[in-house]
């Protein structure tokens, strides 16, 4: 197992409990490459963001339904499903680094096609190809981020798209603000347009960054993957260890199985028989890998995150606030709260690992749904000030503990848990559910709250998260401290093995009866 994190003799004293491996420091080559490829996911923020205020003003605008609404909120969730899907099959063909720039120049596309939109029909093929970019963004930066990580800081390299999602969403949120003053026929085009800025950037910047070494190993080209973990590794001899682990499990993970000693039997490995494995014929422990995964997914976007942020201004704009400026000011608070507690998770995802911030995070969104529940059910009679108050730090409660738990979390474990050659269209398929769940809810929620009502819809989404965590805590193992390569026996990856080499044993015996 990969033992890159062990320091030497002098070092004994610094080591993490329960793991025998060394503490650290962060290496700072490492951190740059994570902080590059996770700076895409800003895109999503960012749309996020401006869009729950933008939307106000293409709705006047362009004069559509709500309806209209709904479909153009979420269409780019829907479409991000097919980058979703086609992400982890490019990834394993082209690389984890030129599909970061897939991911950039496609969101690049579609953020002009939405600046320059004349029309709503415009507008709508803008965000299907933004929705694209999207999905690429969402697997491929926390894929590229774990295969490059250390251990010991995985959990928080993993979570900075995250981060980098919810700066997003705040910067869309002060933009939101200063560009309200314009007029409603330029300001929401202004407001889309920009995200082609930092698309542009990514796109660029991206191309300083080294390929994964693990994606070098399935490839077979060892010495540029021994270059790359020479940079990310603080010693040469832990840079020949997390080599050997990373050349040892390619080889075990290979449909053929291992071969010899010189590395994977397919040196030019491009996704092959993947589906199979982690659909038709998975093993115990990649199917226990497969539920996880697209649990964690599922219940991230069926707890109502990305809805309650689209929608934020239009609840309360039926509680009584209309002037823009002051819902946008609202929106702001609420992107604050996001990013102060989205960075405290990551700092501390290594130290308490995922379960009990993941457990504590959903737990504090059921309380928040519930109150904003019973506060959006008075509002619906008469507007208190009081109440008011109530729904706005309910709303900044729930974004909070969110950020705190399935915020960070889903991106780092959906990253972490699945082997070497599953692991791109394993996440691929896990984000592809996380995409499908979130568009629908995105398109359904207003339509639902006018059956429900919006305190109606939000007990609703309360009960779900509850579900959700009950999930975690009978579904979900804890992460913390382990290898990319200790995961399959983490989730009884080894038992599969006992059971197969009893059934083999059984057999023999059977046959020289």
């Amino acid at each position: 197992m990969e033992t890159a994190e062990a320091g030497g003799p002098d070092d004994h004293q610094n080591v993490e409990a329960g793991t025998g491996r060394q503490k650290k420091g962060l290496n700072k080559y490492a951190f740059i490459c994570a902080l590059l490829a996770s700076i895409n996911s800003i895109l999503l923020g960012y749309d996020i963001g401006v869009m729950s205020g933008a939307v106000l003003y293409i709705k006047e605008d362009l004069e559509i339904t709500e309806v209209q609404v709904e479909v153009l909120v979420g269409i780019l969730n829907v479409f991000s499903l097919i980058g979703s899907l086609a992400s982890g099959k490019t990834s394993d063909y082209i690389g984890r680094r030129y599909t970061i720039v897939v991911a950039a120049a496609t969101f690049l596309v579609g953020a002009l096609a939405m600046g320059l939109a004349p029309n709503y029909p415009f507008l709508i093929v803008g965000r299907m190809i933004a929705g694209i970019g999207v999905g690429y963004s969402l697997m491929i930066s926390p894929v590229y981020t774990a295969e490059i990580s250390p251990t010991m800081k995985r959990g928080f390299l993993t979570s900075l798209p995250e981060v980098f999602i919810v700066l997003g969403i705040l910067s869309g949120y002060v933009f939101n603000y200063a560009l309200s003053g314009l007029p409603g026929n330029i300001n929401w085009r202004i407001m889309l347009g920009l995200a082609a800025v930092p698309a542009a950037v990514i796109g660029v910047g991206v191309l300083i960054m080294p390929e994964s070494p693990r994606w070098l190993v399935m490839k077979s080209r060892y010495d540029e993957a021994k270059r790359v973990l020479l940079k990310v590794s603080d010693t040469e001899q832990e840079a020949k260890e997390r080599l050997d682990d990373m050349i040892k499990a390619a080889k075990e993970s290979s449909p053929s199985g291992p071969d010899d000693d010189q590395g994977p039997p397919k040196g030019n490995f491009t996704g092959e028989g993947v589906w199979k494995d982690l659909i038709l014929k998975p093993t115990p422990a990649v199917r226990r890998m497969l539920i996880a995964a697209v649990g964690i997914n599922f219940f991230m976007q069926a707890s109502g995150n990305d809805a309650v942020i689209y929608y934020t201004p239009a609840v309360f704009k039926g509680a009584g606030i209309h002037r823009k400026p002051v819902l946008f000011g609202i929106n702001v608070v609420m992107g604050l709260a996001k990013t102060f507690f989205v960075v405290l998770s990551a700092l501390h995802l290594d130290k308490f690992g995922r379960r009990p911030l993941l457990l504590l995070g959903s737990s504090g969104m059921v309380g928040s749904l519930l109150l904003l529940g019973i506060g959006s059910k008075i509002l619906e009679g008469s507007t208190p000030t009081v109440v008011v108050v109530l729904c706005i730090i309910a709303v900044c409660a729930f974004v909070s503990f969110f950020s705190i738990g399935l915020g960070p979390i889903t991106w780092v474990y959906s990253s972490e848990i699945f082997p070497l050659r599953l692991r791109a269209q394993g996440s691929a398929l896990a984000i592809s559910v996380n995409r499908l769940v979130s568009g629908v809810i995105s398109m359904t929620f207003l339509s639902i709250s006018h059956r429900l009502s919006f305190g109606g819809t939000f007990f609703l989404l309360a009960g779900i998260t509850t579900v959700g965590t009950i999930f975690f805590y009978v579904f979900l193992p804890e992460t913390k401290g382990k290898t990319l390569e200790e995961m399959q026996a983490l989730f009884g990856g080894d038992n599969d093995d006992t059971s197969r080499d009893e059934n083999e044993k059984q057999q023999t015996e059977t046959s020289e009866k």
